[in-house]
């Protein structure tokens, strides 16, 4: 089984991942925040190691730059490739987590995560880039997930599979974490 290494600095590790990103792309910040929707600004502070991004964020970062969510939630071949991380958004209880089970490969072009939602916890997610697909099957608890303009419930045990280009969305109105496999297809 590969090792487990859990990422305690986010912030450097997210600031090596996009720097490492905008030098393979060539970019400048002001082409980077053009391509991505974040600001120049917000870019800047996440590469010095200032600010932690929400996961929605680095959503539009990883669809501007064209890599899959996992490429910012894992180590880098750069720095050593480690199969699984662990990254915690926020030390709020009313957070998400985040582990990767298989980071994306590029052969199939999948990634898949073990997302823990939080009692109370509600996450929204822009539009993801076109033909992006996901898969979410629900390990424990309860949760709804939103889609076309509507939340539909989930319970262990259930799943469901959606496009990833539109709004979408998870929480957890329980008082027990919700965890769910989320499998994205790139296709």
């Amino acid at each position: 089984m590969p090792e487990t290494k859990i990422i305690t600095d986010v912030n450097v590790h997210l600031a090596k991942n996009l720097k490492y990103a905008r030098a393979q792309k060539g970019w400048s910040l002001d082409t980077c925040a053009k391509n991505t929707g974040v600001s120049k600004a917000m870019l800047g502070q996440i590469e010095r190691g200032e600010s932690s991004p929400t996961i929605s964020k680095l959503w539009q970062i990883a669809s501007g730059f064209q890599l899959p969510l996992s490429y910012f939630l894992t180590e880098q071949v750069l720095f050593d490739s480690i199969s699984e991380a662990v990254v915690n958004k926020t030390d709020n209880p009313k957070s998400i987590s985040i582990k990767t089970i298989f980071e994306f490969d590029a052969v199939i072009k999948m990634e898949t995560f073990e997302i823990t939602l939080n009692p109370h916890h509600e996450h929204m997610s822009e539009p993801h880039n076109k033909n992006v697909f996901e898969h979410i099957i629900v390990l424990q608890g309860e949760m709804a997930f939103y889609i076309d303009d509507h939340w539909k419930a989930l319970k262990a045990g259930d799943s469901t599979k959606f496009s990833g280009n539109q709004i979408h969305g998870y929480r957890n109105l329980h008082k027990t974490p919700a965890i769910f496999h989320n499998i994205i297809c790139y296709l």
